[in-house]
């Protein structure tokens, strides 16, 4: 297949409207390429520009990147690398994760959190999450920690930092590491202090799909300690300093210039697709609770003193019934994803853990409810209307309007 016929196989109606009749008629769940046809210019003569030199390992785009994440994330260093996965793994090595340590996770994540920590023979003890923010739940955190916890690591899911003073304050106390999973959540703030300034290390995804996505994987750690910046880079180079010469065994992890030139121009747009999100957010909330849908759903929240970059706009549908209405909506063109069908403990990997369930019951329970609905920037008002009039139609809700009708307000 040609990658335009791939393009408009997996794009059709990407805008979402009939051109015959002004309304809407679908809504992707995402649409990579409407956000990146408008960068793609000055996309292309950045990559002139690396064909030209050939320099495609680090170079002016890398460090230019790096400052640019270690500024918005408040940390004095950035350091790139190959994924966020990489990075994770990259963060557990820099720390002194051995054979035998447990380090604290929630199970409601990507799988990547956890198999960074088996990787290095660890074992991962996991925390269960609050029902209404997905995070880790605080409360449950210290009860875990054993003679063999080393870390904890808080994931910042779906654009929502952790309520982290407390688990750093307990992290203190019992002299643990911190490791923030910010994959879904650059630029998300926590009284003030930005994902990625508050643990040891941040640990960042640039998967296409994420607020600031590339053109392919690529990750970066931020830290604020200079002994551990150093650590990371040397670690990400096949521990070689100098050239041929290796003070530790260290992976080949780094990230390219190519994928730092497109991260560098999409850079300087962060703040505004974080701003719309957030103005998507909003929208759905207000259509939602207009819609009366209210009753029949569950919307996200976001604490006081968290700034939210919605990466996911995550509802949850109770009663069982989150599968038949994913289903009924992508009948109606309207894209959803569920993340994640099946929390870390119960992946047949991790069986050997000999998990018990009965202390995730809030992880296991959102794992059969979550549905996330489109967010990205792009997003129409119009395509966001047919969303929640599509919901209202699956949901029968009582005076429903048929879907692609505009709504009041």
């Amino acid at each position: 297949m040609k990658i335009e016929d791939f393009r408009a196989t997996t794009n059709a109606n990407t805008t979402g409207e009939d051109a015959t009749q002004n309304t809407c008629t679908s809504a992707p769940l995402l649409d990579v390429g409407r956000g990146n046809d408008p960068l793609k210019p000055e996309i292309m003569e950045a990559i002139s520009e690396i064909i030209d030199c050939g320099r495609f390992i680090g170079g002016p785009y890398v460090a230019e990147l790096e400052s640019a994440v270690a500024k918005v994330s408040q940390a004095e260093f950035g350091i790139g690398c190959a994924s966020g996965s990489d990075a994770l793994l990259l963060a557990l090595m820099a720390i002194g994760i051995e054979p035998g340590d447990e380090v604290i996770c929630p199970s409601f994540t990507f799988f990547a959190t956890a198999s960074a920590i088996t990787r290095l023979g660890g074992v991962p003890v996991f925390v269960d999450i609050e029902p209404s923010t997905f995070n880790l739940d605080v409360t449950k955190l210290e009860q875990l920690i054993t003679e063999k916890t080393k870390a904890i690591i808080p994931v910042h899911l779906f654009g929502q930092c952790c309520d982290m003073d407390p688990i750093l304050e307990i992290a203190e106390r019992h002299d643990l590491k911190v490791v923030e999973d910010c994959a879904q959540s650059i630029g998300a703030t926590y009284n003030g202090r930005a994902a990625g300034s508050m643990g040891a290390v941040g640990c960042f995804s640039f998967y296409p799909t994420k607020n600031l996505g590339g053109f392919g994987d690529g990750g970066m750690l931020t830290t604020n300690d200079p002994e551990i910046a150093d650590r990371l880079r040397l670690l990400a180079n096949h521990g070689m300093r100098p050239r041929y010469y290796h003070q530790v065994v260290g992976i080949n992890s780094r990230l390219d210039a190519i994928q730092a030139a497109v991260l560098c121009k999409k850079m300087g747009r962060l703040a505004d697709y974080s701003a719309r999100r957030k103005s998507n957010a909003v929208g759905y909330r207000k259509m939602i609770l207009e819609s009366g849908l209210q009753s029949l759903v569950t919307l996200p929240s976001s604490p006081v003193g968290s700034e939210h970059v919605w990466n996911q706009f995550t509802i949850r549908i109770p009663n069982g019934r989150r599968d038949e209405v994913r289903q009924r909506l992508a009948d109606l063109n309207v894209g959803s994803e569920v993340y994640y069908p099946v929390p870390v403990h119960q992946q047949e990997c991790f069986a050997y853990l000999n998990c018990d369930s009965a202390s995730l019951p809030e992880t296991e329970k959102a794992a059969g409810e979550v549905l996330s609905i489109p967010i990205f920037p792009e997003l129409t008002q119009q395509e966001q209307r047919y969303v929640v009039d599509c919901l209202a139609k699956v949901l029968e809700v009582s005076g429903n309007r048929e879907p692609g009708l505009k709504m009041a307000g």
